[in-house]
């Protein structure tokens, strides 16, 4: 099959995730959002957002999830929720929870917003705000978390879990438990980004990640029917690598807040790709012809082992995104593979875990460099 007559065969995306701003109150060391954070001047208008929600229900994208940094800090966010429900696009907000109070929550619900993810950092208050960088946030969530419930949206806990919370993860399964949520996700942090820069203060131990899957299988035994919880382990323990978002341009569509256009949140990292801008290019254009979206797209791509893998078409080669962080090159099978010629990348970087964590490099928007703030030690418990 030519390459115009695969492109043309490439079924519509499933959700599109708009990342509104990188704006955000909180400051965690493993946040997803690239390390050099767009200013608000950069920002997309509110008329492009609302014409690429258009564009996404003519495409066929059924889910949008807003998020950020922090979304309700885009003052326009209730419009672009009120036109996504109007085409007929299930919403999801993504949210920090600390801004989400009664009044900002009711105009979200009014605009038609279906579903509402809260991040939380820990379940004990102390350590969820030190992790979060945020006097009082812990108690902001739990209470945004009620106010969603009340408000009859559906709702998800998310906590990532790292060396510091593990061990309490089966108290965040009964917090998601207590706060009426339909869905908890039980997400390990995922190694590049911010994450990576802070993967040895970060990086549980063998037994910690045993501890924690004992206590999902648990958890979903008892709160079979009730709770649904979803569960994202560490790459670095693993014997063979996720699929990324469920494979290279092959779910998802991502938009950063000045409006590239990406495959994933952290694709930004990698060099040598011109990644197209929805200021300029239709989404369909984007999604069915880019070359940076057809540049690991299906398996043509693929070195070995992963060409003659039986689960290549499973596993999609992992992440590219981790391939560059540890290797330099973005093509090379992704080192958390068992199987790839890179993984003793992982083995070592395991190894090396220091026994007393460093400090947290909190991500900030100050500069284009992020620093370490040595008063953000928190010991391993």
């Amino acid at each position: 099959m030519s390459p115009m007559n695969a492109q043309s065969q490439i079924e519509p995306p499933l959700g599109l995730i708009l990342e509104l701003t990188h704006r955000c109150p909180l400051q965690c060391p493993y946040c997803s959002n690239p390390l050099a954070l767009e200013r608000a001047h950069d920002e997309l208008p509110a008329a492009i957002w609302l014409d690429v929600l258009d564009q996404a229900a003519a495409l066929g994208v059924m889910q949008v999830h807003f998020s950020g940094g922090e979304p309700t800090a885009y003052q326009a966010l209730p419009r672009l929720v009120a036109r996504a429900a109007d085409r007929g696009i299930y919403t999801n907000l993504i949210t920090s929870g600390v801004t989400l109070d009664r009044a900002r929550l009711a105009r979200l619900a009014e605009a038609g917003l279906d579903h509402v993810q809260i991040s939380f950092q820990d379940v004990q208050p102390d350590s969820a705000d030190r992790i979060a960088g945020y006097a009082g946030a812990h108690a902001r969530k739990l209470a945004a978390a009620a106010r969603v419930r009340e408000a009859g949206l559906a709702l998800t806990l998310n906590f990532v879990v790292h060396r510091h919370n593990a061990q309490r993860v089966p108290r965040m399964i009964e917090l998601g438990e207590e706060l009426g949520a339909g869905r908890v996700e039980i997400a390990h942090v995922q190694y590049y980004g911010w994450g990576l820069i802070n993967r040895a203060a970060l990086l549980p131990t063998r037994a910690q990640l045993d501890a924690v899957t004992a206590a999902v299988e648990a958890g979903r035994a008892r709160l079979k029917g009730k709770l649904v919880i979803d569960y994202v382990v560490p790459d670095y323990y693993a014997r063979r690598p996720k699929a990324c978002m469920g494979g290279w341009a092959r779910r998802f569509i991502n938009v950063s807040p000045a409006g590239r256009a990406l495959p994933c949140q952290a694709a930004e990292t990698l060099p040598g790709f011109e990644f197209p801008s929805v200021r300029d290019r239709s989404l369909a254009e984007i999604w069915q012809r880019d070359p940076a979206f057809a540049r690991f797209r299906g398996t043509e791509w693929m070195p070995e082992p992963c060409r003659s893998c039986e689960r290549r078409e499973i596993d999609w080669g992992g992440c590219r995104c981790q391939a560059f962080a540890l290797t330099g090159d973005a093509a090379r099978t992704d080192p958390a593979c068992a199987l790839a010629p890179d993984h003793e990348l992982i083995l070592a970087a395991v190894a090396e875990r220091p026994a007393t964590p460093p400090a947290f490099v909190y991500r900030r928007m100050e500069g284009t460099q992020p620093s370490r703030t040595a008063s953000a030690v928190i010991t391993s418990k």
